[in-house]
């Protein structure tokens, strides 16, 4: 039997006494992109986090590849596979592309392992002419996508994007296209939470709308983005 990659059910969440998200419930199968959409402050990225342990208090559940995890602690729940971008800020400027791929990961090792260098260049060739070069100079977008790649090599299956598409350049813009159709080839499963759907408009599977801390039915989109 397949579980889904991702399978919340009721989940609710407190930051101190706000009640932030109420009864979010989404199934993801591997393999599938979902859009989560909605403007600033309607909560999207509070299912994110919530989905990570990070979002205070929580009750529902949030199965991630099968597991419960909606008792575990945030460290006990990224190595069943879950990881948050863009955490840029993990990148070291001073070491080069390929050094902050290969650059230790604290706590647990996640399941299954992490990709290769070589299918991460061959998913990201953007990366490919400064491989051995500084990081510092590289702008928001890029950096964006690095985290992402670092994030495949730490052995992630199911990718959380937060507010990617927001600054992203032409040239990243199809770079990530092109990376994550081969992600989705390879059953890799992508959450991207954003204002508007961006690159990934004609790759999702679904699309969530959230407001106020709560999933909308997607034809009522246009009456929240009016």
């Amino acid at each position: 039997m397949t579980h889904p990659a991702l399978d919340v059910r009721d989940l609710n969440a407190w930051y101190h006494t706000s009640h932030v998200l109420r009864n979010v419930n989404l199934r993801v199968d591997p393999g599938q992109l979902v859009c989560l959409l909605g403007r600033h402050g309607s909560g999207r990225t509070t299912v994110l986090r919530s989905l990570l342990g990070l979002a205070g208090s929580r009750t529902g559940s949030v199965r991630i590849n099968g597991t419960e995890s909606i008792h575990l602690p945030p460290d006990s729940i990224k190595p069943l596979g879950l990881s948050y971008c863009p955490e840029e800020q993990h990148l070291i400027d001073d070491l080069s592309c390929e050094e902050n791929l290969l650059l230790p990961v604290e706590g647990e090792s996640t399941l299954g392992g992490g990709m290769s260098l070589a299918d991460i260049y061959d998913i990201f060739p953007v990366f490919k002419p400064f491989q051995h070069q500084p990081i510092s100079h590289l702008q928001t977008p890029e950096r964006q996508l690095l985290a992402v790649a670092r994030a495949l090599r730490l052995g992630t299956t199911v990718l959380l994007l937060d507010e990617i598409n927001d600054s992203i350049n032409p040239t990243v813009a199809s770079a990530m296209a092109r990376a994550l159709t081969m992600l989705k080839e390879q059953r890799y499963t992508i959450i991207m939470a954003s204002e508007a759907p961006g690159v990934a408009a004609d790759l999702a599977d679904q699309f969530y709308v959230i407001h106020d801390g709560t999933l909308v039915n997607p034809q009522a989109m246009s009456r929240h983005y009016a």
